[in-house]
C-alpha cells in the first residue's frame, strides 16, 4: 500500500461518512479552504482525493515524506480528533499541524 493510500485510508476509516455530496475538481486555494465539517459532508472518493492532496501538500512544504506504516494511522488519528475538536477547522490546518506533531517520527525527502 502507497503512502499515499495509507494516510488517506486512515483519515476516510475516522472521519465519518456525510450524507451530501461535493463534485467537482478543486484547485489548491479552494481545498485549502474546505473544512473539516465540508470534508465529512463529501463522498468518500472526494474526500479520499482531497485529503491526498492536501497531506502531499503540506508533506512537501515540511520535507518529509508520508509513511506507509503504522505512522501513518497516528497521523489519521490527529486528523480525527483536531476535526472532531473543531469541525470548522480548515482540513488542511489539521492535516498539516498533525504532520508538524510528528515530523521528528517521519523520514526526510
Amino acid at each position: 500500500m502507497s503512502a499515499k493510500s495509507f494516510l488517506a485510508a486512515a483519515i476516510l476509516l475516522l472521519l465519518p461518512i456525510g450524507a451530501s455530496a461535493q463534485g467537482g475538481r478543486l484547485t489548491f486555494d479552494q481545498a485549502a479552504y474546505v473544512t473539516c465539517r465540508e470534508a465529512q459532508a463529501m463522498q468518500p472518493d472526494a474526500r479520499r482525493q482531497l485529503a491526498i492532496f492536501l497531506a502531499e501538500h503540506a508533506a512537501r512544504y515540511r520535507g518529509v515524506t508520508l509513511p506507509t506504516d503504522e505512522r501513518g494511522g497516528q497521523l489519521g488519528m490527529l486528523v480525527r480528533g483536531g476535526c472532531t475538536l473543531a469541525p470548522e477547522a480548515y482540513l488542511f490546518t489539521v492535516i498539516d499541524r498533525a504532520i508538524v506533531a510528528e515530523k521528528a517520527n517521519l523520514a526526510k525527502r
